[in-house]
């Protein structure tokens, strides 16, 4: 199953870090935002990657084009000028790195995305959000409720919008402020979805998920685990201080890995 990434807007509210590069490539723990969610989704066993780029995507081209040597140990004789690597194991992970625009909207980059996704279920996050949802149990909650979306319910900082659930069907979506359940990313989402979406134009978060869930179409996975933005230099500041000690807490538990591992 493919994992799209939204990786192409700017950044605005984090200028201090994304002058030079897109918010996705900001680094925690020693590593880009993108790689931690990419690590996180192949810990279930899921490694096909299709990243919509915008703005400044050729910081991220070049990270992935570069990755072996980046992330290899290197000899370097300066004299004979030669370069040897001390081998290590890379992800064995397919990444699609696709254009969708510099001005496109969240869901006109998903949309962008058509030819790329087919006639398949596909999960999609954002590249700026970090969680320990399991997506094994996620997965299956959406294939057992036969909805078109199924969007991953958290327990927000209060500057961010909510959901009105029933049950776990989601009567409403806004992107107002207010208590409650968020959006968190970590989609799952049909095909069909597409047709929600008009144009470059279209916000993924207003017409497309409100027209979902009117329509009954909406369904959320409520996670009470860890979940954390990096909206601004305050949320870098805290992730960074979460990952002290080594700990990186978006990261499923070794116990856990291996039960989900028998129902890959």
């Amino acid at each position: 199953m493919k994992v799209v990434i939204l990786a192409g807007g700017m950044g605005s509210r984090i200028l201090e870090k994304t002058e030079t590069i897109p918010k996705p490539m900001i680094e925690v723990a020693g590593r880009p935002m993108i790689y931690h969610i990419m690590k996180s989704y192949n810990d279930f066993g899921y490694n096909h990657f299709i990243v919509a780029l915008g703005y400044l995507q050729e910081v991220i081209k070049s990270y992935f084009l570069n990755f072996s040597e980046l992330n290899q140990d290197i000899s370097v004789n300066l004299r004979q000028m030669k370069t040897s690597f001390y081998e290590k194991p890379l992800p064995n992970w397919q990444i699609d790195l696709i254009d969708t625009g510099l001005k496109t909207q969240t869901g006109g980059r998903l949309k962008r995305l058509k030819k790329h996704l087919g006639n398949s279920t596909f999960m999609m996050t954002y590249g700026d959000g970090l969680s320990d949802v399991n997506i094994t149990k996620l997965l299956k909650f959406h294939k057992a409720h036969s909805k078109l979306a199924t969007v991953t319910a958290v327990h927000p900082p209060s500057r961010f919008g909510g959901l009105t659930l029933n049950g776990e069907r989601v009567e409403t979506f806004s992107e107002k402020p207010q208590k409650g359940w968020i959006n968190g990313g970590f989609f799952i989402l049909e095909p069909e979805v597409l047709d929600y979406i008009d144009s470059d134009e279209t916000m993924w978060e207003k017409v497309p998920l409100e027209n979902l869930a009117t329509a009954g179409e909406l369904m959320a996975f409520k996670h009470e685990g860890f979940w954390h933005p990096m909206d601004t230099m305050r949320d870098h500041r805290a992730l960074e201080e979460l990952c002290q000690g080594g700990k990186l807490p978006w990261r499923a538990k070794e116990d856990e890995l291996s039960k989900m591992r028998g129902l890959l």
